[in-house]
């Protein structure tokens, strides 16, 4: 079976996220985006672990479903051609920061595990070494080799996923408090790590530049704060429905049943290139070493990003890459795509409109992105969103790349491209529905 993987999500209960992101438009976000598998995010959270058990059931070995009359009213909310199977997966993010090697270190990382009564066991164990209850990812002062360590004595079929490894501040390789291996950190462990998440600011090309990571899967996903967030950075998947073909398939890393990624422009990513946004400032690594690091404005040290990070550590050209490589696909959410086609802010009643109508009339946004042809999208009756998205496959975008917590922007059309293809002809766009069909045609992402 073919399908789409989201496992890094959080819940209301973390810091910085929405108060709608509950499992209820998790689903519904992940019927519109065409996902179907995806992480609780959060589970060792007592409020998220207690929702879990309340609104969710076992499905296929390992994996859950809401249960059948939340589902119904949620599906109220999704039309009715993105309507598909969605799944949960049991994933949590902790915080580890702690000293290592007289060196202050903070990574995050991904845990999973195939059932309640043993994410309650993993709970019990983290909660006697702080404090699990006052952030959906807990921050811990655990080594994250000893992390390790009690979530396989919990059970042999857990794993971990370092989580998006390059960030320079919370992850296995960043540039602030991170590590130069895989091997530095988790010591003895190391073979227990067969995946890493790639994270925002980077893609599969960078990561192959480096050949400590060969022989790991290089795995994406949202790490989704709100729930149209969700599905910014996927898995796509050949393979049966559980979560132990799920978790041989990322372990193995085989083409045939782990198909590829889908992948954010790494430039949009927040810590793309180095910078110091305070001072409105941010360089390409080669300026960053001229000025050894530092801002020229103000003094102060540079966040360095992680492409920085990726040439420190890269033992290998740029396009070189291991003998075994998984494809990855460039994405742009569709919302963003609107947002330039349209001029106006992604998250405006506009977009939100047009989106909406157009998976109505051409399904989830996953197929709008990838497998729809130019001529289904124009029929959509968007001027410009064929090409758009036309231009997005063939990676004919410009990029102004994200820095020091500043996600990188998008510009697909100059004035002058726009002006040519729309033929000086007034924009148009979708019409919002009379009056009379408001309340037939509601499909918004609340589902209280």
């Amino acid at each position: 079976m073919r399908f789409i993987a989201d496992f890094h999500v959080h819940s209301h209960f973390s810091r910085s996220t929405a108060k709608n992101l509950d499992l209820e438009n998790l689903y519904i976000a992940a019927q519109l985006k065409g996902i179907t598998v995806i992480g609780t995010g959060d589970f060792t959270h007592p409020g998220w672990f207690a929702e879990i058990k309340k609104k969710l059931i076992s499905a296929e070995p390992g994996l859950f479903k809401l249960k059948e009359k939340i589902a119904k009213i949620c599906d109220q909310r999704v039309p009715p051609s993105c309507r598909g199977k969605v799944r949960f997966i049991l994933v949590s993010e902790i915080s580890n920061i702690y000293k290592k090697n007289k060196k202050a270190r903070k990574n995050h990382n991904l845990v999973f595990l195939p059932n309640l009564d043993l994410v309650k066991n993993f709970n019990l164990k983290l909660d006697k070494i702080g404090n699990i209850k006052s952030d959906g990812r807990p921050i811990l002062s655990l080594d994250a080799r000893n992390l390790l360590e009690i979530l396989l004595e919990t059970s042999d079929k857990a794993f971990l996923i370092p989580a998006h490894i390059w960030t320079p501040w919370f992850s296995l390789l960043g540039s602030k408090s991170g590590f130069d291996s895989v091997e530095e950190c988790f010591e003895d462990l190391s073979s227990f790590i067969f995946a890493v998440e790639t994270g925002l600011s980077s893609d599969p090309a960078m990561n192959r530049r480096v050949s400590s990571l060969d022989g790991r899967t290089l795995v994406s996903n949202s790490d989704a704060h709100s729930p149209l967030k969700l599905g910014r950075e996927a898995n796509i998947f050949n393979t049966e429905l559980s979560y132990s073909s799920i978790k041989k398939t990322i372990k193995k890393g085989d083409p045939e049943s782990f198909i590829g990624t889908y992948e954010f422009y790494p430039e949009e990513g927040k810590y793309h290139i180095d910078g110091h946004r305070k001072c409105n400032v941010s360089f390409w690594p080669e300026q960053t070493r001229k000025h050894d690091g530092k801002c020229p404005v103000c003094g102060k040290p540079l966040t360095l990003g992680v492409l920085y990070r990726v040439e420190e550590l890269s033992d290998r050209f740029e396009g070189e890459k291991p003998e075994i490589t998984l494809p990855f696909f460039n994405i742009i959410p569709l919302t963003e795509i609107l947002s330039d086609v349209l001029e106006v802010g992604s998250g405006s009643k506009k977009v939100m409109r047009n989106y909406m109508i157009l998976l109505e009339k051409l399904g989830p946004e996953f197929k709008i992105l990838n497998n729809k042809r130019k001529e289904e999208i124009n029929s959509a009756g968007v001027p410009l969103l064929g090409e758009a998205i036309s231009k997005m496959r063939q990676n004919k975008i410009v990029l102004l790349p994200g820095y020091d917590g500043e996600y990188g922007k998008i510009k697909i059309f100059n004035h002058q491209e726009r002006k040519k293809l729309l033929g000086q002809k007034e924009f148009f766009f979708i019409k919002p529905p009379k009056s009379d069909e408001k309340k037939k045609n509601k499909t918004g992402v609340t589902c209280r």
